[in-house]
């Protein structure tokens, strides 16, 4: 279990994590997004045992991370900008870091080779982008980790390995009970694999729920009406988070279930009412707006 108290980390003058708190189940997925310089790669870093914290606790199984070999060998964290050495590939890397992690597995090595295309003794420096990720991807899910870290993971993978890649980290979770924390802007990618969705915003977690709990709190309404009085119309008791009138049809960004919202809408009269489920995408957009950060606010 990752058990995080009031972590707080600078960088001179900036707050990069501002009393975080948060916890994360062993055997889930755990999705991180967030505003640009909301903290996720930080809270990577420092989980990893990369960073030390400048305050509060970061406890892994228990231990702290940083300075802790024993703690950074059941963990492996793959940065949004994997690192090699000019002369490595597959094969003398995966050489050393069968020397330095307990639990490397050839077997889970080969499986991966067979997932990702790539030659193994080719120097990674000289791969695409994306074929870099999935050498790092490679090394890290072969030596077995029991935290797996992932920074921006899906940039630079096509639609093909995107998917293997998911399905993957799916069957690791559910064979081998790996606790897996991705940051990402790619919300779609997320959606389909985390249980849980912690989103960041200046150093502090702001919303952190299952991730069918978080989709099902919120309703994308269109409500239109035969005629709008010059007064307007009025959303009096229903909790609308934000409201687009295009003539006499409004849109509406809603918390809460139908059961909340539909019978004061009724008794309003509509012509007509639609209510669907918001994506990810659509809950990170008014969570953001909410917390004053869109696009007619950022400075």
């Amino acid at each position: 279990m990752i058990e995080i108290q009031k972590l707080t980390k600078q960088f001179d003058k900036v707050t990069a994590l501002d009393e975080l708190e948060l916890t994360v189940e062993n055997g889930t997925v755990v999705g991180l997004i967030g505003s640009n310089g909301g903290g996720k790669s930080t809270l990577l870093r420092i989980l990893s045992g990369v960073y030390m914290p400048d305050g509060g606790e970061v406890l892994i199984d228990g231990k702290r991370p940083f300075d802790n070999p024993a703690v950074k060998g059941d963990c492996f964290f793959v940065n949004d900008f994997p690192y090699f050495y000019n002369d490595s590939t597959l094969k003398n890397t995966a050489a050393l870091y069968r020397k330095i992690y307990p639990h490397w597995s050839d077997e889970e090595y080969k499986r991966c080779l067979e997932v990702f295309p790539l030659d193994e003794k080719q120097r990674i420096i000289n791969m695409s982008k994306g074929m870099q990720r999935q050498a790092a991807l490679t090394i890290a899910l072969s030596t077995r980790p029991k935290y797996l870290f992932l920074d921006e993971i899906f940039d630079g993978l096509d639609a093909v390995i995107r998917l293997a890649l998911k399905r993957l980290l799916a069957e690791r979770v559910a064979e081998h009970d790996m606790t897996v924390v991705i940051a990402s802007h790619n919300l779609r990618e997320l959606e389909d694999l985390c249980d849980r969705i912690c989103l960041l915003h200046k150093g502090k977690v702001i919303v952190q729920r299952e991730t069918d709990e978080l989709r099902a709190a919120y309703r994308k309404v269109q409500v239109g009406f035969s005629d709008v009085p010059p007064t307007g119309i009025h959303f009096n008791g229903i909790n609308v988070v934000s409201v687009f009138r295009n003539g006499n049809v409004f849109n509406l960004t809603v918390k809460g279930t139908e059961d909340d919202f539909k019978p004061r809408l009724e008794a309003m009269s509509p012509a007509f009412i639609s209510a669907m489920p918001l994506t990810l995408e659509e809950v990170f957009l008014s969570e953001m707006e909410a917390a004053g950060y869109d696009a007619y606010h950022i400075d």
